[in-house]
């Protein structure tokens, strides 16, 4: 039975606990990129969309034996900003931003507005040993609230409340922001393909 590893492409340490966590049951071998190679790659992120910079960081490094690539990119976008801050969420408030200067930064600009809608969206690029790439997506919607609360999570968690619930993202533990986050949802996506590929229909002889 061939063993796989499932490497993940990110150097954010909150998105890769997040992954990791959620395949913690998984029969993968599932480890940071870094792992398997000595150096830091920085994808340079110039998509215009979620699904082209998911894309550009699966296909990174080069193919490894019995190894799948796992890859997100993901955001907020806020209706009163026109979408933004989308794809360059990451880098909306400059280089290396915390936390704090990511929310403030929106909080700043929502500031005296009473549409707060916005949501999260994430997208998954999957690519396989032979190089065919599946891409999966998840969102939830939700509300800014007016400051930040909570110390769980990273980006925008502090000021992002979900449909349906009265906690922000930074405020719920990981099993239960796992279970609704634009990112859970896109994992639930990604793991049924996964389980395909690790588990091939039979074909009639």
């Amino acid at each position: 039975m061939t063993h796989y590893t499932l490497a993940i492409m990110s150097n954010n340490a909150g998105k890769l606990a997040e992954i990791r966590a959620y395949f913690s049951d998984y029969s993968l071998n599932v480890v940071p990129y870094t792992d398997l190679f000595d150096n830091v790659i920085e994808v340079v992120e110039d998509g215009v969309t979620f699904e082209e910079n998911a894309i550009k960081k699966a296909q990174a490094c080069p193919s490894l034996p019995n190894t799948v690539y796992l890859a997100d990119d993901s955001g907020l976008e806020v209706e009163a900003l026109n979408g933004e801050p989308g794809v360059y969420s990451a880098r909306y408030a400059g280089p290396n931003p915390t936390t704090e200067t990511l929310c403030n930064k929106i909080l700043s600009e929502l500031s005296g507005q009473t549409n707060r809608r916005a949501r999260f969206c994430s997208t998954i690029a999957i690519r396989y040993p032979d190089g065919i790439i599946d891409v999966v997506k998840g969102i939830v919607n939700g509300t800014i609230i007016t400051h930040m609360v909570g110390t769980q999570g990273f980006g925008y968690d502090p000021i992002f409340t979900p449909d349906g619930f009265d906690l922000t993202f930074a405020q719920m533990d990981e099993t239960a922001k796992n279970a609704i986050s634009h990112r859970g949802r896109a994992l639930a996506l990604a793991k049924q393909h996964l389980n395909t590929f690790l588990n091939p229909p039979c074909q009639n002889a």
